[in-house]
């Protein structure tokens, strides 16, 4: 940038008078001019509204020559402020046009306990001693009191979570009684041997699994008047509508079927032998765990069709891949006999 000013100097001289009026007119370069413009848009892009308004008073007083009494009239500013701003950008340049930090107040916590705090917090309350599952703002306070003796506003935690990346949102259910090394030789070892025989065999690889839909709606987060509860319409049915599905591995093509009634030995059945109907080729069945253990007479009929559908059980070590773990009323985890029919 080049820093040249031209400087035009009228002199009046007047024998009687002492006092000789001066009028000094600033002249900068096109250089110096574009670069106030894009210093400009910058600024537009930041939004930083004090570094808009000094630029763009610097571009009318030193480009436009816009008298000082129309500037002070148009921003609502001294002229002692107008000079302040012209005589340093003189001197400076563009590296007058910064605007730092001014400071504030020492934060109560220091990096070391923020680290902290961000390690307990992705721990889990659980992990600190709360019976909850989920962290709210109450807990959080109680928690930065008890281990660091700091104690903040209930409305600030939530602002100081958001400064260290956390964000509030619906939490999802995970099994805390399944094994990571089982998993993990499942998936090593099992798995590439089922996938093995199917693609040697052309055959089709199904993962199982059921779901119900409610009929009677859900509720979830909307917004409302304070003091006004929202209501949301309900149907009344406390039924759900059950659904038996199987996805295929290679070709994604999916097998369903809806049903009124409970899931049970035959509604499973007759969902097979739905598939069956609709392929010949070898079928490679995955199922997951059920709500129940199923009777005994259901796998004849599947012993039956095991030449052609053998059968392989997702135990609770692929929970995590496409069922939900279940516990029975005395707490204990839902174990049902694995059954590997023969190919």
């Amino acid at each position: 940038m080049s820093k040249r000013v031209y400087l035009s100097r009228d002199i009046s001289v007047i024998p009687e008078q002492e006092d000789t009026p001066v009028s000094i007119r600033i002249q900068v370069s096109s250089a110096t001019v574009k670069a106030l413009h894009a210093k400009l848009q910058q600024a537009y892009l930041k939004d930083d509204m004090r570094l808009v308004r000094r630029t763009t008073v610097l571009i009318d007083m030193l480009v436009h020559h816009v008298p000082i009494p129309v500037l002070c009239e148009r921003w609502s500013l001294s002229a002692s402020c107008l000079y302040d701003w012209q005589r340093t950008f003189l001197l400076h340049g563009l590296d007058s046009l910064v605007y730092r930090h001014s400071g504030g107040r020492r934060p109560k916590l220091t990096p070391r306990q923020k680290k902290r705090l961000v390690e307990l917090i992705e721990a889990g309350p659980l992990v600190v001693g709360c019976e909850t599952a989920c962290w709210d703002a109450v807990l959080i306070r109680v928690l930065i009191w008890r281990e660091f003796g700091v104690l903040y506003n209930r409305q600030y935690v939530c602002t100081l979570l958001h400064n260290l990346g956390f964000s509030f949102q619906k939490a999802r259910f995970v099994s805390d009684h399944l094994n990571a090394a089982t998993r993990l030789a499942w998936l090593e070892q099992k798995w590439p041997t089922i996938l093995r025989a199917a693609t040697r065999r052309k055959g089709l690889i199904l993962f199982e699994d059921e779901a119900s839909f409610a009929q009677w709606g859900s509720l979830s987060y909307t917004w409302a008047r304070r003091g006004r509860q929202p209501e949301v319409p309900t149907s009344g049915k406390r039924k759900g509508y059950k659904v038996f599905g199987a996805i295929e591995y290679f070709s994604g093509r999916l097998f369903y079927q809806g049903i009124e009634g409970r899931f049970n030995s035959e509604s499973y059945q007759a969902f097979l032998q739905m598939i069956m109907a609709h392929t010949t080729q070898h079928l490679f069945l995955i199922h997951g765990i059920t709500p129940a253990p199923r009777p005994k007479r259901f796998w004849p009929p599947i012993a039956l069709a095991s030449r052609r559908s053998p059968c392989h059980r997702i135990r609770r070590i692929t929970i995590r891949l496409n069922t939900c773990g279940k516990r029975q009323r005395s707490g204990r985890p839902i174990t049902n006999t694995s059954r590997n029919l023969p190919c």
